[in-house]
């Protein structure tokens, strides 16, 4: 139940303001450590933008956008990104696309926060299931992948080396 993100770009002619951005501060302190190794460039190369867009099909963004050598806004940096059905995602953005630390809860009640790269689930995170349960570990291209820790419903954590839809050899952490 992974939902793929929508590949709006943000048209020139975005209405500009100064919005609050108190609900990102999760985010903030990751992305400024992290932005100039994702991008591979000084975040200050690029005169940043402070945006509140509706694109064409309803989805919502309000955060930071650069404008690209052909006059496209992209999103990079920090903001949040919400749909019409009810997906949020709040963290950060570089080259239009999740990359970097963020939390994307599905309307569902799926929630997972961690690393992101090219839109998809990519390092360490945490995602926890409607019902409850949870994954946390390693991620590659939206998969479990290697050493992580999954809790069920009823509580108990089970961990060990996960490879997408098999984890042979779990062990159960007691508790005593």
């Amino acid at each position: 139940e992974v939902p793929r993100r929508p590949g709006n770009r943000v048209a020139p002619c975005a209405e500009f303001a100064l919005p609050s951005l108190s609900a990102i501060e999760l985010a903030a302190q990751e992305e400024a450590q992290s932005q100039e190794s994702i991008c591979n460039t000084p975040l200050s190369t690029a005169e940043v933008y402070k945006i509140n867009f509706i694109f064409p099909n309803g989805d919502k963004y309000d955060g930071d956008c650069t404008r690209t050598s052909s006059g496209i806004f992209e999103r990079n940096g920090i903001g949040i990104h919400t749909t019409p059905n009810g997906i949020v995602y709040t963290g950060s953005w570089k080259d239009d696309k999740m990359n970097g630390f963020g939390r994307l809860e599905h309307f569902s009640g799926a929630v997972y926060e961690g690393h992101f790269k090219d839109n998809m689930f990519h390092g360490l995170g945490t995602y926890t299931f409607p019902n409850g349960a949870k994954y946390t570990g390693n991620f590659n291209e939206n998969r479990v992948e290697g050493e992580g820790q999954y809790t069920d419903i009823q509580g108990l954590e089970w961990c060990g080396n996960f490879h997408f839809t098999a984890a042979p050899g779990l062990k159960l952490k007691l508790h005593m």
